[in-house]
C-alpha cells in the first residue's frame, strides 16, 4: 500500500477525539509519583551549592543517626561498583581524534562541577525525614574558579583532567576551499553575530523515578518519567550497572511532558536502581521544581558567527558559519550530536546554496549539562539561517519573502552541501499560502494605524526545514550513534476482531493512543474504539527506540504498517480457504475480504475468529493466531518545512512587544489527525515565542550560581503573551515511508523564534536598532532603542 492509497482510507485525515483524554481529564492518569509500591522509601539528593569545587570530605554520621534514615550513599560507596553515565554519540574531530569524554559519575567523586551536581543520596522512610537528614550531611569544599559562558571556556580553570582547555571537540562539515572561493567572488557579503539563548525545560510533571528490586527473582524494575524506556534500560544495564538486560524492566507510565528533557539516562535513575538492591526495598525520588531548574538537561546555548555570500541579484553563493556550543559540565546522553549532526546539517535550510562550510567548537562549562530540547539543533540552525537571510534581504533592498523565493529549492530530490538529501517539498506553495493567510498586502495600512497610536509595527518571516526521524541506522552509526534508530510495532489481533498495538514509541502528550489507533483501524476497516495502544513498558513491548525528534508516526507508524502487511497476508490465506479461492485472488478493503470478480466476501472479524478457532483451515499450512511483529529502519529523514509570518507592535517608550498576529503554514506530508497536529503546532509556537520574548537561563558569570532558578526569575509564556494563530498546511507526502507522513511535534518551536525576532527588528529598524538577541524582553528592546537613538 502506497502513501496515496493510505491517505484515502477512512479515519485518515479525521479529527478523531483523543482516546487518552478521558483518563487525564477525570484524574485517572497514573504518573510515576502516583505509584506506591510495597516497602517503599524516599530519596533526597544532596547537591552541590558550588559551581566548581574540590570535595575535601563528606561526613554522613549525623545524617545516618537521624530518625527514619535507612542509608546515606556517596560517590565513595559507588566507586568501583557503578560506572559513570555514558554519552550516546561519539563525535570525531577535525583532527581525526575522538572527542574528549571525561567520566560522569552518578554521585560526585572528588569534585563538583556545577551547582546541583549530586554529591550524596539519603534514603529514609518519609520524604521529610530524608530532607532533614540531607541537610545534616556535612561537606567540606575547596571552591575553585567557575566558567559559565562558553566564550570564557578556553581561558577558565579546567573542569576535567581529560580536557585541560575545556575543549571537547572541533567538528566541521562542507568544503571550506570552495566556500572561500565563492566569498572571494561575491558581489555582497552579509555578516551576523548571534546568541541562541540557553533554555530550561519546564514540563508540567517534574522528573520522577522509583527503583525496586525483587530478591526472589534477582530482577530490578525502574518506574521513570522517561521518553524512551528501552534506551534507558540499555544504557543503564550495558554501560553503567553491568546487569543482564532481561533482569531489568523499565516502565514509563503516563508522562506529563518531555520536550527532550526526559530522553536521557540521568544519575538519579541509576542511583535509585542500584540502591534498591542494597536496601532490599523500593525507593522513590521526585524532583522539586527548584531541582528541575538546576539538574534537568538545558537546551540551546550557542554563540555563532555567520556569513552569506551573494551575487548582485541576491542569489546565495555560499554560507560560512562558526559556532561555539556549550555542553555544560558533563556529556549528556545525546549532547554531542545536537550542535553537529542535528544542527550543521540543517543549515542549508530551504535554499539552494551551492556551498556551505560549518565549523563547531564544543566546550565544557560549570553549568548543567546541555542536551536535546524540543527541536534539538534544528531550532538553532533555523534561527541562525533565518535571521541571516532576513538581514541579507534588508541589505540587498529586497523583501523578506522575495529573497527567500529567489533562493528556494524547487527541484527534488535535492542534495544539500551538508550531507542531507531532501526527498520532496513545495516551499513556494507554503510561502504563497502564508502570505495570503497573513494578509500581507494589508501590512502597510496596519503599520500606518500603529504609528498613529505611537507604536511601531514590524513583520518577520521564517522559512524553516526540519529533519525528523533520524535515520538510517547504518549511516547514523557511521556518524557516531551508539544505538540503532529503528522502531518496532506489534499487532495482536484478538479472536473477536479487536486489536492491541504494541509500539516502541512513547506518548507523553502527542496522542499516540489515538493516532496509532486511527492508522490500524483505517488499514483493517474496524472502529477506532476497537484498537488499544500499549507503550512505555520494556516488559510488554518489543525493543524500540522511544519518542524524540518527531519520529513517532513516521518511524513507529511505519513499523506498525509493516506488521499490518504481515497480518493482511496471513488473513488473506485464511479468507481464501474459507471462500475456496486462491489467496492471490483475495482483495481486502474496508474491513472485508473479497474474491476478485465475484460477490463472495467475508468480514475481518470472521477471519480473526477463524485464526483462533482453526476448524476451517488446514493447520498443516497455517499456524493458528493472528499476531505479527515488524521493525522499520527508515531509509532517510523526513523533511517537514513551512513558512511562518509574525507581526508585532512595539511601544518605543517602554520596549513592550505585543504579537498582533502569527501565521504558520506547514508541510507535514500526510496528516493522520488534523486536530492533534494543530495542537502540536500550537504548543511548539508557544515554546518558540517563549524563547524569543521571555525565556532566558542566566548564571552568575563569577560564582556560577543559577540566577533564574525559579518561576519568579525565569519567565514562561502565559496566555496573554500568545496571539490567536492562523494555521494551514501544504501536503507533499514523504516518498520513503508507507504513510507519507513527516514529523510535526517540533516544527512550531523551530520556525517561530526567528519570525518573532525578525518582526521586532523590522519594527525598530528605522529607529537605528541593528541587532537584538533573544529574548526580546521589554527591557532589552527599550535599551536597544535608547542606545540607537542616543
Amino acid at each position: 500500500m502506497g502513501a496515496s492509497d493510505f491517505a484515502s482510507l477512512p479515519h485518515i485525515g479525521e479529527s478523531v477525539r483523543r482516546k487518552e483524554d478521558l483518563r487525564f481529564l477525570t484524574g485517572a492518569g497514573q504518573y510515576t509519583d502516583d505509584i506506591q509500591l510495597a516497602n517503599q522509601r524516599c530519596a533526597v539528593f544532596v547537591r552541590s551549592p558550588h559551581a566548581h569545587a574540590k570535595i575535601n570530605s563528606i561526613d554522613t554520621s549525623a545524617a545516618k543517626a537521624m530518625p527514619g534514615v535507612r542509608a546515606v550513599f556517596t560517590g565513595a560507596d559507588l566507586e568501583g561498583k557503578v560506572n559513570g553515565l555514558p554519552c550516546g554519540w561519539l563525535i570525531t574531530g577535525t583532527d581525526g581524534q575522538p572527542m574528549k569524554e571525561p567520566p560522569h559519575p552518578v554521585l560526585a567523586q572528588g569534585k563538583v562541577r556545577y551547582v546541583g551536581d549530586a554529591v550524596a543520596m539519603v534514603v529514609a522512610d518519609t520524604q521529610q525525614q530524608a530532607k532533614d537528614a540531607a541537610e545534616a550531611v556535612a561537606i567540606d569544599y575547596d571552591v575553585l574558579g567557575a566558567c559559565t559562558d562558553v566564550r570564557d571556556a578556553r581561558t577558565s580553570p579546567a573542569l576535567h583532567d581529560a580536557a585541560p582547555d575545556n575543549h571537547c571537540y572541533q567538528w566541521a562539515i562542507g568544503d571550506k576551499a570552495q566556500v572561500d572561493a565563492a566569498f572571494a567572488a561575491a558581489a555582497h557579503v552579509t555578516r551576523l553575530d548571534l546568541i541562541n539563548n540557553r533554555l530550561i525545560p519546564n514540563a508540567i510533571e517534574p522528573r520522577s523515578a522509583i527503583g525496586s528490586y525483587n530478591r526472589g527473582t534477582d530482577e530490578y524494575t525502574l518506574y521513570v518519567a522517561n521518553q524512551n524506556p528501552h534506551v534507558e534500560r540499555l544504557l543503564m544495564t550495558a554501560f553503567v550497572l553491568g546487569l543482564p538486560e532481561h533482569k531489568v524492566r523499565v516502565i514509563a507510565p503516563d508522562v506529563g511532558g518531555g520536550f527532550g528533557s526526559k530522553i536521557f539516562l540521568y544519575a538519579e535513575d541509576v542511583a535509585l536502581t542500584w540502591a534498591a538492591k542494597q536496601l532490599n526495598c523500593a525507593i522513590k525520588w521526585t524532583a522539586e521544581r527548584s531541582e528541575s531548574f538546576l539538574t534537568d538537561a538545558h537546551g540551546r546555548d550557542h554563540v555563532s558567527h555567520a556569513e552569506m555570500a551573494m551575487d548582485k541579484d541576491g542569489k546565495f553563493l555560499a554560507l560560512r558559519v562558526h559556532t561555539d556550543a556549550n555542553l555544560g559540565a558533563y556529556l549528556s546522553t545525546f549532547s554531542t550530536a545536537v550542535p553537529t549532526i542535528l544542527y550543521a546539517t540543517l543549515l542549508a535550510g530551504q535554499y539552494a546554496t551551492p556551498q556551505i562550510h560549518v565549523e563547531v567548537d564544543a566546550w565544557f562549562t560549570n553549568t548543567a549539562p546541555v542536551d536535546a530540547y524540543r527541536g534539538a539543533g534544528r531550532p538553532e540552525a533555523t534561527y541562525l539561517l533565518e535571521r541571516l537571510v532576513t538581514r541579507c534581504a534588508w541589505e540587498m533592498g529586497l523583501g523578506q519573502d522575495e529573497i527567500r523565493r529567489r533562493n528556494f529549492v524547487t527541484q527534488f530530490p535535492y542534495q544539500t552541501p551538508v550531507a542531507l538529501q531532501y526527498d520532496t517539498g513545495d516551499y513556494p506553495a507554503c510561502m504563497d499560502k502564508a502570505n495570503a493567510l497573513a494578509e500581507v498586502e494589508g501590512f502597510a495600512e496596519r503599520r500606518k494605524a500603529s504609528e498613529a497610536k505611537g507604536l511601531r509595527r514590524g513583520i518577520g518571516y521564517s522559512s524553516y526545514i526540519e529533519a525528523c526521524g533520524i535515520a538510517p541506522s547504518n549511516i547514523a552509526g557511521a556518524l557516531g550513534a551508539r544505538a540503532g534508530l529503528f522502531e518496532c510495532g506489534e499487532i495482536r489481533v484478538h479472536p473477536t476482531g479487536s486489536v492491541t498495538v504494541f509500539t516502541g514509541a512513547h506518548s507523553h502528550g502527542q496522542g499516540h493512543e489515538t493516532t496509532f489507533a486511527q492508522v490500524v483501524a483505517a488499514r483493517l476497516g474496524i472502529p477506532v474504539e476497537n484498537v488499544d495502544v500499549v507503550h512505555g513498558d520494556t516488559g510488554r513491548v518489543p525493543f524500540g527506540m522511544g519518542t524524540y525528534g518527531s519520529r513517532s508516526i513516521s518511524v513507529g507508524g511505519a513499523a506498525i504498517m509493516k506488521a499490518l502487511d504481515k497480518i493482511e497476508a496471513k488473513a488473506k490465506k485464511i479468507a481464501a480457504h474459507l471462500m475456496e479461492a486462491s489467496d492471490a485472488d483475495i482483495e481486502f478493503a474496508n474491513g472485508e475480504f473479497k474474491v476478485k470478480g465475484t460477490d463472495k466476501k467475508i468480514p475481518f472479524g470472521q477471519v480473526a475468529l477463524t485464526a483462533y478457532v482453526p476448524h476451517n483451515y488446514p493447520l498443516d499450512k497455517l499456524e493458528p493466531g493472528l499476531n505479527e511483529t515488524a521493525f522499520y529502519d527508515p531509509a532517510n529523514f523526513t523533511f517537514p518545512a513551512g513558512t511562518y509570518i509574525c507581526e508585532v507592535e512595539v511601544d518605543p517608550a517602554t520596549g513592550v512587544v505585543r504579537i498582533d498576529r502569527f501565521t504558520a503554514v506547514d508541510d507535514f506530508g500526510t496528516i493522520i489527525n488534523p486536530m492533534i497536529v494543530e495542537g502540536q503546532v500550537h504548543g511548539g509556537l508557544a515554546q518558540g515565542i517563549g524563547q524569543a520574548l521571555l525565556e532566558n537561563c542566566v548564571y552568575d558569570r563569577e560564582s556560577g550560581q543559577l540566577l533564574t532558578g525559579t518561576l519568579m526569575d525565569y519567565a514562561l509564556p502565559r496566555a496573554v503573551d500568545i496571539p490567536e494563530f492562523r494555521l494551514d498546511t501544504v501536503c507533499t507526502p514523504c516518498t520513503h515511508n508507507p504513510l507519507g507522513t513527516k514529523g510535526c511535534g517540533e516544527a512550531g518551536a523551530i520556525g517561530s523564534p526567528p519570525a518573532v525576532i525578525n518582526a521586532v527588528l523590522d519594527a525598530v529598524r528605522d529607529l537605528g536598532v541593528k541587532d537584538l538577541d533573544m529574548p526580546a524582553s521589554s527591557a532589552r528592546v527599550w535599551q536597544a532603542i535608547q542606545q540607537a537613538t542616543a
